[in-house]
């Protein structure tokens, strides 16, 4: 099977649901995933659902907590370093058929690691991987490279009545 690249990006809600949800289709279908979340360092719901999908869906986090709010320190730029260079070298293992990188777009706009560093990976991805790379700022550079691209756009959200994010919908 040709593996192909998606882009999941926007400021809507929606684009780690949405590869959670392929990284489910495709573990059902006999595939096997790798999930590298970048920013992320924080337990959410999914990491205990994966869990019991061992064997077929890996997930591994390479940021610490959520620093959103302040600029990234080196241990997060490290971590985020170290976790692309490590997806990389599983992703041409062909150990696995589909590989996500969860917010890789945000970790370009917070120089975790550049968007050359993950043209990189993209241009040695395997033809049989299914690679999705998701988060908001998608770079023109990384969205011309895609095969598909969608873009979650926020219309209304319940964020801006002061909803904070709840377990097992947002967390």
């Amino acid at each position: 099977m040709k593996g192909y690249i998606q882009v999941y990006t926007g400021d809507g809600k929606g684009k780690t649901t949405a590869a959670l949800g392929l990284a489910l289709r495709a573990a059902g279908a006999g595939l096997k995933v790798y999930i590298a979340q970048f920013v992320k360092g924080m337990r959410y719901s999914e990491n205990d659902a994966l869990s019991q999908l061992e064997g077929r869906i890996v997930i591994k986090q390479y940021g610490r907590d959520c620093f959103i709010t302040k600029a990234p320190e080196e241990e997060d730029i490290q971590g985020a370093r170290r976790g692309l260079r490590e997806a990389k070298e599983i992703m041409c293992s062909g150990e696995y058929q589909v590989v996500i990188l969860d917010e890789a777009n945000i970790a370009t706009s917070y120089n975790l690691f550049s968007v050359d560093d993950l043209l990189d990976f993209v241009n040695v991805k395997p033809e049989g991987v299914e690679l999705v790379i998701t988060g908001r700022n998608a770079d023109p550079r990384i969205v011309e490279r895609a095969d598909l691209v969608t873009e979650m756009r926020e219309v209304k959200h319940y964020y801006q009545k002061g909803v904070q994010a709840r377990k097992g919908i947002e967390k």
